[in-house]
């Protein structure tokens, strides 16, 4: 099979399709014939080296993807050959909190990942797909659009009326975005340009702040929403922007905090949690029952990903770049067989 491994992290064109045998499989895995796989941001950053998690040896990178069962291990139940699945990233976390042990058999980093033909995936991982969801589709929600539920869902489940606020055009935002329009609450959202608040705009967001042009953004929310701030934020900036979500999150408001992509660095001042009461949790995806919610709430609302580009599997650098210039617009997709 045709696989692409991290063997020297620093630069994309380091990154090479290798020719290999296929995982053999044990009693409890299944062997799935990827049919697409979708980006992430924290996949650049563990093509050049930077990834601040355990990351395996040579590892095939990528969490996300869908494909076909093709063999399945003796004592596998859950699943079998010809099932259109796709996985969760975590795959010993079935439900309950986060566990330190989760993070030795996470796709993409841990383990092989879905940049390659066929991976083993262990089956209490797998998931079935609706049929309402293409590959394309399916590929792009495992890391972002569980992460965007987990998120929203951090104390108290979101409900009919909050206010949600989303950072930006990437998977995990406009996911974010769908889900609460999905509950029935309203959304707030920043971007950088007015082609991509049109586009907001048209998904549903009540109102668009651009934050190049009012970098004190938080003021704008707060105006928003009374001075009372939102009940939820899916915070995926990190250190260039949680101060600012704190300041225009309500009074006992959630934030998920998903992402660093404008630092891993900064300060939070502790005394800005308290006097708000803000309740904030670093978000690490979501178990196995969390995204088969999210599918059957996607199934029953017939809400599709928004897919800004999908990529030939010869073009996975391209892919790459693409996403590391931020101009895209939803998920960018790579496709591995029609």
């Amino acid at each position: 099979m045709k696989a692409i491994r991290v063997t020297n992290p620093g630069r994309y064109e380091d990154l090479e399709i290798c020719e290999e045998a296929a995982p053999e499989i044990g009693r409890r895995d299944v062997l799935i014939r990827v049919r697409a796989a979708s980006l992430n941001f924290r996949d650049t950053i563990i093509a050049k080296g930077t990834y601040p998690g355990p990351l395996a040896h040579r590892v095939v990178p990528l969490s996300d993807g869908a494909g076909d069962v093709v063999a399945v291990g003796a004592d596998v139940t859950r699943v079998k050959v010809g099932d259109r699945v796709t996985a969760n990233c975590s795959c010993d976390w079935v439900a309950g909190p986060m566990m330190s042990e989760y993070r030795a058999n996470s796709i993409g980093t841990t383990i092989d990942g879905m940049l390659a033909e066929f991976v083993r995936v262990e089956e209490r991982a797998v998931i079935p797909l609706p049929e309402s969801l293409s590959y394309i589709e399916a590929a792009s929600l495992p890391c972002a659009a569980v992460s965007a539920w987990s998120a929203l869902h951090v104390a108290a489940p979101l409900t009919p009326g909050q206010t949600v606020l989303i950072q930006g055009t990437g998977g995990v935002s406009l996911f974010g975005l769908q889900i609460a329009r999905m509950f029935g609450a309203r959304v707030l959202a920043l971007t950088s340009t007015e082609e991509k608040a049109e586009k907001l705009l048209a998904l549903g967001a009540e109102a668009v702040v651009n934050y190049r042009d009012t970098p004190d953004w938080e003021h704008s929310i707060l105006e928003l929403t009374d001075g009372k701030g939102v009940h939820k934020v899916i915070e995926i900036g990190g250190a260039g922007t949680i101060n600012h979500s704190i300041a225009c999150t309500r009074l006992g408001g959630e934030i998920g905090l998903v992402g660093y992509v404008t630092g891993m660095g900064g300060g939070i001042p502790p005394i800005s949690i308290q006097m708000r009461s803000v309740n904030l949790k670093a978000i690490s995806i979501g178990p196995r029952l969390s995204f088969q919610a999210l599918l059957d709430a996607m199934d029953a609302t017939g809400t599709l990903p928004v897919i800004d580009s999908v990529f030939p599997f010869s073009e996975f650098r391209e892919a790459l770049n693409h996403l590391e210039s931020g101009s895209h617009f939803g998920k960018i997709v790579i496709e591995l067989a029609n």
